[in-house]
């Protein structure tokens, strides 16, 4: 009984000591992304069989409006990072939600393909301006020693979403897809007023004093951040890490329905294994790995990926292929809080959205180009190719990340770890 009135004492005093080591404005940022998080992961896992089956086509026109959100997305996240770093986070990541409820009811709504091409390019373009901003928002509000572990805890929040997400969407899906829009739209709306009323701007004061620059100016800055070598590099490995990545949500459904008659609902649970597992090891992990070099850990991760999405061309029955998803959540749980610190040690204070921005191609390309060619692969020649050829993809990531660490690890180092951005004064 004494052991474990200490063990829960402890457990308390852990929670206590990481609530007061950051400011109260990124706990209520943390907050209201759970709850636009909680809308997105109702629907997002399960839109390429939204697509398919409710406008009657195969998975390469379902790739096909995934890269028009993609490629709209990439223009629009371009937008919204200058706009961040010219105007400010807060108004850009408001303007963002909005724009998200309206077009997640349109997109419920929309029953011709011919619409629903259109829509996707308005979506695309506008609903992903915030999404620079408020990553930024993150780095300001934290000093780059915090950063890994406060995308960490971001990211334990988000998937506590989705552990409550695919499994409801998965069962409201079998009955209307409709709901599903209109819950997501709710969310983004109550996050906007939870972000109005709550969330000061947390631009640091170097930015801001870019009043003069016209936003021209703003976006021409996205040239120096094409001319950093070492960034392209980082970004390009990212790139191909995440265009197999990308598959657990495009291609995985479809392949595990078509292939292996997994149910809605079997896939809706192998992503909320993911997302639990997630919510209870992410910080810890996020602790030892944020502690060593950090393109090394993104090798390590990549190779956890490569085991993971390979075995998918190999393996049968929910036992594997829950396994299979083991390997896949302990690489993410490595690379995604690590490669979004980075990407922002990478930047220059004034620069620091649209480093971000740019950063969202090794996301955007993925986005664009992995349904689609996986849809031509699952169509036209034997599906289990689409994880033959991710696990050469990622064999080369882990090689390219490893090259980085050798050429970059100068410049990582050489980042003061103890500079603190003028928002993160904002008292708790």
């Amino acid at each position: 009984m004494q052991r474990r009135d200490w063990i829960i004492k402890a457990m308390l005093a852990r929670i206590r000591s990481t609530l007061t080591a950051y400011p109260q404005a990124f706990w209520i940022l943390v907050g209201s992304s759970f709850i636009d998080r909680l809308g997105s992961t109702l629907i997002f896992p399960f839109f390429a069989l939204y697509i398919t089956q409710r406008f009657q086509v195969g998975m390469t026109q379902a790739g096909v409006l995934l890269a028009i959100f993609s490629i709209s997305g990439l223009a629009g996240s371009m937008l919204g990072g200058a706009l961040a770093d010219r105007f400010g986070r807060r108004g850009v990541v408001l303007f963002g939600l909005t724009i998200s409820a309206l077009s997640s009811v349109a997109m419920g709504l929309v029953d011709q393909l011919g619409l629903f091409y259109g829509l996707a390019l308005f979506v695309g373009l506008l609903s992903d301006v915030g999404g620079p901003a408020r990553q930024a928002m993150i780095a300001d509000l934290l000093p780059s020693r915090q950063r890994a572990e406060g995308f960490g805890i971001l990211r334990v929040i988000g998937n506590l979403a989705w552990i409550l997400g695919p499994t409801i969407g998965g069962i409201l899906a079998t009955r209307s897809y409709l709901l599903l829009f209109i819950l997501d739209a709710i969310s983004s709306v109550i996050t906007a007023g939870i972000i109005f009323r709550l969330v000061p701007e947390t631009m640091p004061e170097t930015e801001a004093q870019e009043g003069s620059i016209d936003l021209l100016q703003t976006l021409r800055g996205y040239r120096q951040v094409a001319q950093d070598k070492l960034f392209l590099q980082f970004v390009i490995a990212s790139m191909l890490m995440t265009l197999v990545y990308i598959q657990m949500y495009s291609t995985l459904s479809v392949f595990l329905r078509d292939v292996h008659g997994l149910p809605t609902q079997g896939f809706g649970a192998l992503l909320s294994m993911n997302a639990a597992l997630v919510v209870v090891a992410q910080f810890w992990v996020t602790r030892k790995v944020s502690r060593r070099p950090p393109l090394m850990m993104m090798a390590l991760g990549s190779g956890f990926y490569l085991v993971g999405f390979l075995a998918y061309g190999f393996v049968s029955g929910m036992i594997l292929f829950t396994l299979a998803m083991l390997f896949i959540t302990i690489g993410e749980m490595i690379v995604m809080p690590i490669s979004q610190a980075l990407a922002a040690r990478f930047a220059p204070e004034d620069k620091r959205a649209r480093y971000l921005a740019f950063f969202g191609l090794s996301w955007a390309v993925p986005s664009m180009l992995g349904p689609w060619m996986a849809g031509m692969v699952m169509d036209k020649l034997d599906p289990r190719w689409v994880w033959y050829a991710g696990g050469i993809l990622l064999g080369i990531a882990i090689l390219a990340f490893l090259r980085l660490h050798q050429i970059a690890s100068k410049r990582i180092d050489s980042i003061d770890q103890s500079r603190k951005p003028a928002a993160s004064t904002l008292e708790s």
